[in-house]
């Protein structure tokens, strides 16, 4: 495991992570997580995101187990989608909870050593963040998605420049973001973007996730 502490972790998420992708097998044109993973990873990701609401326990444990073994041997960071107790059991960086999740306050004492990151979806969520103990907190969605159906709001961009000035932690956005979104969210100061699709259903993940990398690495000198 290639970072123990929580300092350790989000030393690595503030000052290299930014683009971040997020799996979502059942919308990645059959291929699997992976390829997915192998991917993204070679292409210079550092922090990534293993979501799956579909197998079972054990199969989610051990597609974990295989995730942390991939992102260990590239030095990313790995955060795991709403199992607090799957992360914990293969050694993972992180957990994010959604707002229907295990609250983030007992998130924290059960993994005090775990970058914990929260859904903002309201401003007051993202002002809160910091004492229920998330050390991130994401702000979406900011436009339609595929990843989570029925819903009919949406952030925008206005959004960013409201919920970030309610807290000082690092946050992230998420939400049916393509690339022509780059340079509006980079023009923002956002330095962490969270993606599904946009890598998922490219012909070339790898291609693809190295064209964003480039795109934002360039934004660096404003961090």
């Amino acid at each position: 495991m290639p970072f123990s502490t929580l300092a350790a972790r989000m030393a690595v998420f503030n000052q290299e992570a930014s683009l971040y992708p997020v799996s979502c097998e059942r919308l990645a044109n059959g291929r699997s997580d992976a390829e997915w993973l192998q991917a993204v990873l070679a292409a210079g990701a550092r922090l990534v995101q293993l979501r799956d609401k579909r197998s079972s326990d054990r199969e989610l444990f051990v597609k974990a187990r295989q995730f942390r073994e991939l992102t260990a041997a590239h030095d990313a960071l790995l955060i795991v989608n709403n199992r607090v107790d799957i992360a914990l059991a293969v050694g993972a960086d992180g957990i994010h909870l959604g707002n229907d999740d295990l609250p983030a306050p007992e998130a924290r004492r059960l993994a005090p050593e775990l970058i914990i990151g929260v859904s903002a979806n309201t401003p007051e969520q993202a002002a809160s963040a910091s004492a229920r103990g998330a050390s991130y907190y994401n702000i979406g969605p900011l436009f339609p998605t595929r990843t989570k159906e029925g819903l009919s709001q949406f952030l925008g961009l206005e959004a960013i420049g409201d919920f970030s000035a309610r807290s000082e932690l690092p946050f992230t956005v998420m939400g049916g973001i393509k690339f022509e979104h780059l340079t509006r969210l980079l023009a923002l100061k956002v330095r962490r973007i969270a993606v599904v699709t946009a890598l998922t259903q490219a012909p070339d993940i790898e291609a693809e996730t190295r064209r964003w990398l480039a795109a934002m690495h360039q934004a660096r000198p404003f961090a």
